[in-house]
């Protein structure tokens, strides 16, 4: 495996964190503000910081070269596919 193949590899597992942070926090912020006096602080203060957290890793992640950002948004679409296949079934009664 060649320096640049492990790099790619590497920024598509950055990307698949990320990805799981930002929907797992979505996922974990939707069923707090159901049970919340306060949801918009919730949407809102997880909105800001999901956002915040996951546009600083791409910009680490990437550094400047367009294939390591794009293995980052690949790894980052696929964990979107695991984190809605995980919670697809969840129902939450309010």
């Amino acid at each position: 495996m060649t320096h640049e193949t492990l790099t790619l590899v590497l920024a598509g597992f950055a990307g698949g964190a990320l990805g799981a942070f930002f929907f797992g926090g979505l996922w974990w912020t939707v069923h707090k503000r159901l049970d919340s006096s306060k949801a918009a602080f919730w949407v809102l203060g997880s909105f800001v910081v999901r956002m915040a957290v996951t546009v600083a890793g791409f910009y680490w992640v990437g550094g400047a070269q367009w294939p390591r950002m794009l293995a980052c948004l690949i790894g980052f679409v696929i964990a979107r596919q695991v984190v809605l296949r995980l919670t697809q079934g969840e129902v939450h009664a309010a």
